[in-house]
């Protein structure tokens, strides 16, 4: 708890000619009453609080003992003056009780075509409880994070401190962070690149909307896979982009069909490793033709390369940028997933022509981020350790996928088709023709199920129903547990009709989905 001296009490000014002690006591009474001093709360000592309004301290303690005797503040021996946990149920004339909450103002505030854009993101904006609930898709496990070895070199990057870490820093992130990211991208990856290259953002949906307000102007057209990420799609609309849905077929975004779309688009996005939602990589005829078209085009893509790095089976698939002769390809990738979400640390690597005009709407919109969180992922890398994590979470997460294909072949055999899991933290889950999986999910989530529908995906063209499952964050156990519970909310679904309305538990989404 705070030292009485620490507490500092903002006072309105004595009027001229008010007697001193009901000024005061009217003050402190008020400031209980508005809920600025809460019950609990510490007051400050009579003699600090004597000294710093140049009171006597006589009058101060006359009003503390007024305030006790009215039953607003409590003494406590050897600890100070407190107010009381238990209000007087009856507030004089002119003050007002203490409310739990401000009542808002009725009617919607007055936002911009943009600012209503920007707040259609159908995500999480809140806190989620903890331990997820089978099968939330696209999170970490984070039960198998090093959390003691990462703490350890937390507390020994903070003894250790320097000025430079103090500082400002660089827009576009810690250098020596950014240079063992681009040693980390050569090796894994295949890709030609260094760290002035690299930028360290917030997020991969940081660095989208920072794009698609440098790069594009309202009426713009956009490619983005149908189905696709909701996020892209949504701050790329909040840019004011025309998005443009192309579809995907086995071979990921048909570029042919792009071109006949929007042939002159200035940007694509693309999950060139692994498609959101539906796991496909991109052909390499198609990431050819996807580079050709943009060079034609003189248009700028964006690969978002989420969780290609948790590979189960084969060799390593290098990213799309690899290929990117013309330098046209935005490269982004997130420590979110490859580590645990609250580190809030992903990157991009760009082209050399958008790397002064990206650090300066970064340094305009985000300012800097933190630069201690960075030195830890830093050492945290150039030790080996952030390797050898990949490595171990490749072998815990593949098992886990095979743990939820053999409950989906056991539990939900003619319910659900999966197709083979070859990497990331998810997977799509196909219903049968004519279900509907936004009904599916609704009653998933009343059983504690966090699941999407594939509607949920969807831009311009339907989608075949079913439903994303993440098993990354789920034991085998709990896997095999949530398919069976999951194969009764589907015979369920069978018997009865469908709302076709999407909500899910812990505020997670709420909105009307086609199915």
């Amino acid at each position: 708890m705070r030292r009485a001296a620490d507490v500092t009490l903002a006072l309105a000014p004595m009027p001229a000619g008010a007697p001193r002690q009901r000024w005061l006591f009217e003050e402190i009474r008020s400031a209980i009453a508005a809920g600025r001093l809460a019950p609990g709360a510490r007051l400050p000592t009579s003699r600090d609080l004597a000294r710093t309004l140049g009171l006597s301290r006589a009058t101060v303690v006359a009003v503390f003992d007024q305030l006790a005797a009215e039953g607003y503040v409590v003494g406590r021996v050897g600890r100070g003056s407190f107010v009381s946990d238990q209000l007087p149920e009856h507030w004089p004339q002119g003050a007002v009780a203490p409310s739990p909450a401000a009542v808002p103002r009725s009617g919607a505030p007055a936002l911009s075509a943009r600012g209503a854009a920007l707040c259609a993101m159908p995500a999480p904006t809140r806190g989620r409880s903890w331990p997820a609930p089978a099968f939330r898709p696209h999170h970490p496990d984070l039960d198998a994070f090093p959390f003691d070895l990462w703490n350890r070199i937390a507390g020994r990057r903070s003894r250790l401190a320097h000025r430079h870490l103090l500082a400002e820093g660089d827009a576009l992130g810690l250098p020596a962070l950014r240079d063992a990211i681009a040693d980390h991208l050569r090796l894994t990856r295949g890709l030609s690149c260094s760290g002035a290259q690299v930028a360290v953002v917030g997020s991969i949906q940081q660095a989208i909307d920072l794009l698609a307000r440098l790069l594009l102007d309202p009426g713009d057209a956009a490619w983005m896979e149908d189905p696709g990420y909701p996020g892209a799609r949504l701050a790329l609309a909040a840019a004011g982009a025309r998005v443009v849905g192309v579809p995907v077929d086995e071979g990921g975004l048909d570029v042919a069909a792009g071109r006949a779309l929007a042939p002159g688009a200035r940007l694509a996005y693309v999950t060139a490793g692994r498609h959101t939602p539906l796991g496909m990589p991109l052909a390499l005829e198609r990431r050819l033709a996807l580079l050709a078209w943009a060079d034609e085009a003189d248009a700028i893509l964006i690969e978002d390369d989420y969780d290609s790095e948790f590979r189960f089976e084969g060799a390593p698939l290098a990213a799309m940028k690899s290929l990117d002769a013309a330098d046209r390809v935005v490269y982004a990738g997130t420590f979110s997933k490859m580590l645990f979400p609250a580190l809030r640390l992903a990157f991009v690597v760009l082209p050399d022509r958008l790397v002064d005009p990206f650090a300066g709407a970064l340094a305009l919109t985000a300012r800097f981020l933190p630069t201690a969180s960075q030195a830890v992922l830093h050492a945290f890398i150039a030790e080996g350790h952030f390797g050898r994590h990949l490595r171990r979470m490749r072998l815990h997460y593949a098992e886990r996928a095979e743990a939820l294909t053999r409950a989906v072949g056991h539990h939900l055999a003619g319910m659900l088709s999966l197709p083979p899991i070859a990497m990331g933290l998810d997977a799509p889950a196909f219903l049968p023709a004519g279900s509907d999986g936004a009904d599916i999910a609704r009653r998933a989530g009343a059983a504690g199920l966090e699941t999407r529908p594939l509607s949920y995906y969807a831009v311009d063209h339907p989608v075949r129903p079913g439903l994303m499952l993440g098993f990354a964050a789920v034991p085998p156990a709990a896997i095999a547990a949530g398919v069976e519970r999951l194969a009764r909310v589907i015979e369920a679904a069978r018997g009865g009709g469908g709302s076709g309305v999407y909500t899910t538990q812990n505020n997670y989404l709420s909105v009307d989905m086609p199915a």
